[in-house]
């Protein structure tokens, strides 16, 4: 599993139920996948500890 900080919009694949989806580097909350439920990122002090494969990092 990546485990990396952005602050932009990436593209994540859920390694569970393989969905992607886009979320903001930078949440306050848990996200999670839309489809299942599993948490995709935690937010940790400001950005986001993303804890799936970073497919796309979107600018």
């Amino acid at each position: 599993m990546a485990r990396e900080t952005v602050s932009k919009f990436v593209k994540v694949r859920c390694p569970k139920c393989k969905n992607e989806q886009v979320i903001f580097g930078k949440s306050s909350t848990d996200v999670n996948c839309l489809v299942c439920g599993k948490v995709l990122a935690k937010p940790s002090g400001g950005k986001s500890s993303i804890k799936v494969r970073i497919l796309e990092v979107l600018e």
